[in-house]
């Protein structure tokens, strides 16, 4: 799993020799191809995003900040999941030295802390702008979200900085592997622990209250028949369209330790069980990478505002060329004006 194991470990690293995998080879075929596509499309699509959001003229609302801070998070991860995807496709055998294993453990992680916090910030600025929408105004002005978004990135390294320590290289000389793996099963469970409780349990329970009184709101509104502006109610959409594709995408990936409890515990000790944890496992953590590049697209299709934006950005484009083409034009003319003139002469 990416949270909590060795990227050095095959199929078999969460089930006993009596129920090896080694036959099921998808993890160091299908897995790096799936990895590498999604490492290509995260890198156009979230920089596509942070272009449009940093090259146009107009400042960003504060929603856009974060979610924009939200594409940096997704671009982050995936520029380094390549580097997993080589792990893969050589069965998990780290090649690549500590620093690049450090690195890509803690980028990972990062992520799991970064876009999760940046959720929570745009939860709770949609519900001050839906549900108290005269009071505390100041909390939503640019200058503020820029501040909250500095605070996410120093939090998410420094809850990311014990699986830093904690990350070493082992040889294993039964498989003649080098495994980047925790060293300290203790700090391991500690970490497991802080991202299932700060990483998931906490933010979840901000982003339900937020969304739940929202969504109050809005059909309070509705019934009242109150007028919103149509550029909150665009935001609105967005905002709870993303929140879902990412609880669809990460509550999977948090929740895919019950069943390591479960066999921990003496309950599901059976290899077709562990079968089930493996394999759901597994597809639970590629699940959450998907995230990364499916923001960008719901930007894109949802995002009436982003796309205004988009064309917007165009617009400046087309502009700019027009006024250098007619720049060029004008000055070709003068020169030969003036070339002729000294003919004449």
């Amino acid at each position: 799993m990416v949270a909590n194991s060795s990227m050095a470990e095959g199929p078999n690293q969460t089930n006993s020799n009596s129920c090896s995998h080694e036959s099921v080879d998808w993890s160091f075929t299908y897995v790096p191809a799936y990895i590498l596509s999604i490492s290509v499309l995260g890198i156009v699509f979230n920089f596509f995003v942070l272009m449009v959001f940093i090259l146009h003229k107009k400042p960003c609302t504060v929603a856009e900040i974060y979610l924009s801070n939200l594409a940096a998070a997704d671009l982050f991860l995936v520029s380094f999941l390549p580097f997993w995807a080589v792990s893969a496709w050589n069965k998990f055998d780290w090649i690549l030295g500590l620093a690049m294993c450090k690195i890509v453990k803690v980028s990972i992680l990062m992520n799991v802390y970064c876009s999760i916090y940046f959720l929570v910030l745009v939860s709770i600025d949609r519900y001050l702008a839906v549900v108290h929408p005269l009071s505390h105004g100041g909390m939503r002005r640019p200058k503020c979200a820029k501040i909250s978004c500095v605070v996410v990135w120093i939090l998410g390294l420094i809850l990311s900085v014990p699986r830093l320590i904690n990350t070493k290289l082992k040889h294993e000389d039964v498989k003649n592997k080098t495994a980047c793996h925790e060293a300290d099963p203790t700090i391991s469970k500690t970490t497991e622990l802080m991202i299932l409780v700060l990483g998931f349990f906490i933010p979840i329970s901000i982003i339900f209250f937020c969304t739940v009184n929202i969504l109050k709101a809005l059909r309070n509104r509705s019934i009242q028949r109150v007028k919103t502006r149509k550029k909150d109610h665009k935001a609105d959409t967005l905002v709870l369209v993303v929140l879902l594709a990412f609880l669809i995408c990460w509550i999977p990936f948090h929740l895919r330790e019950v069943p390591t409890w479960l066999h921990k515990a003496g309950i599901l000790t059976d290899c077709i069980s562990k079968e089930i944890q493996h394999f759901c496992g597994q597809i639970f953590t590629y699940l959450a990478f998907f995230n990364s590049v499916l923001n960008p697209i719901l930007y894109v299709i949802v995002g009436r505002n982003f796309r205004d934006k988009l064309k917007e950005l165009f617009k400046q484009w087309d502009q700019k060329r027009s006024v250098t083409i007619s720049q060029t034009t004008s000055t070709r003319l003068l020169r030969s004006l003036k070339s002729q003139q000294n003919i004449i002469n």
